[in-house]
């Protein structure tokens, strides 16, 4: 069952642009029964190891230099990896009720973001983690404030991916998500950038920041999730590997839109479960 839990998660990490991982947790306390404290730490280690690998696949591609946002991406990266564990406290200090609440609002606005993007923008809704970014054009850098094309560490800049970093950091360690779902716009507000490398550069930061946050669970929880762990992750890489092989045929509107109606149902139903 964890493995094919693993696959699930995967599978939707690599069939979405933004959001996929925020499906870890609820799949893990609904098919697996396991307590929300667990089903974090878990799916943050399962999360990391599955953008990892798409991570890589990203950095091997034809136009590598192109897809990923280093710069950008390793700040963000560097300050989420930062806050993570201060998150993963602050989810040990919170009752696993209140902590299940705040997951379920944060599922339900992370739903209808992913329906209105559906809704408005159905090509962006084709660009997702496990799509092929070789061919995609390089529209610029981000916060290209210079003449000459180069990324300029200007005070409003910096201040946003500071900003930005520390919520991704703190959201990840805290409910055991990506943090795709703020990345990806973050990164196109601050810059005319792609969506192709807007999602492909996500893919790194979260990788390096579900990392930190697992690597904190580990520090602070006292149970030995390693078998699981194990098996959620295979999954997971399977799941990816399998997005990569059928996205570019189903990728579009209306799977994201089956999507965000899935999350939601499946976000009320383990509140539900739990409460009952």
């Amino acid at each position: 069952m964890l493995l094919l839990i693993g696959t699930l998660i995967g599978l939707v990490l690599g069939l979405t642009g933004a959001g996929g991982s925020v499906f870890a947790v609820p799949l893990l306390m609904l098919l697996a029964g396991i307590p929300m404290s667990s089903a974090v730490g878990i799916s943050l280690g399962a999360v990391a190891v599955s953008t990892f690998y798409g991570s890589l696949r990203s950095f091997f591609s034809k136009n590598r230099s192109q897809n990923i946002l280093w710069l950008p991406g390793v700040i963000l990266a560097g300050v989420g990896a930062l806050t993570a564990p201060l998150g993963k406290w602050l989810g040990l200090q919170i009752p696993e009720f209140w902590l299940l609440i705040g997951f379920n609002v944060l599922a339900l606005v992370i739903a209808i973001r992913m329906w209105l993007s559906a809704r408005k923008n159905p090509d962006a809704a084709k660009v997702v983690r496990a799509g092929n970014f070789a061919s995609t054009p390089n529209p610029g850098l981000l916060c290209n404030l210079s003449k000459t094309g180069q990324f300029e560490l200007r005070p409003r800049c910096v201040s946003g991916l500071l900003i930005g970093g520390a919520l991704v950091g703190l959201l990840s360690g805290l409910f055991g998500v990506g943090g795709g779902f703020l990345i990806v716009p973050l990164l196109l507000i601050l810059s005319p950038v792609s969506m192709a490398q807007a999602v492909s550069t996500s893919l790194l930061i979260i990788a390096v920041v579900s990392s930190s946050g697992f690597i904190s669970h580990l520090f602070m929880s006292t149970e030995n999730n390693w078998p699981m762990f194990a098996l959620v992750a295979a999954g997971g890489v399977l799941g990816m590997m399998l997005g990569q092989a059928i996205s570019h045929k189903i990728a579009n509107a209306l799977l994201q839109k089956i999507f965000a109606v899935s999350l939601l149902a499946v976000s009320v139903l383990t509140l539900v479960r739990s409460v009952l």
